[in-house]
């Protein structure tokens, strides 16, 4: 009996449209969970940069907390602690705290 289930399965293989499916399903499962969520968060980000404005107090990805005294095109001038102040790339800044108002 067993010699019998051996002859059935071995001359077929594996279909090739099944193979298809189980590719493009992990695939989907990839893209709805890692790369979808990844991408709204860096378009988040892109906008949040691209919104900050003079008076603006952020936090860098490095933790130094401070507001916003000049803006360029690609690098802000931020006033930290007394008279400190550190120029920072756009791109390094975490988050925003508050605004001017």
């Amino acid at each position: 009996m067993t010699s019998a289930l051996l002859v059935q399965s071995a001359p077929g293989g594996a279909n090739p449209l099944s193979t298809v499916v189980l590719f493009g399903g992990l695939f989907a499962i990839f893209y709805f969970l890692l790369i979808r969520p990844q991408r709204k968060q860096q378009q988040a980000h892109e906008q949040m940069v691209g919104n900050l404005a003079k008076g603006d107090e952020i936090v860098t990805l490095g933790g130094v907390v401070g507001k916003i005294i000049h803006l360029t095109e690609d690098r802000l001038t931020i006033k930290t602690a007394g008279e400190t102040r550190l120029e920072v790339d756009r791109a390094k800044v975490g988050r925003r705290l508050s605004g001017e108002g």
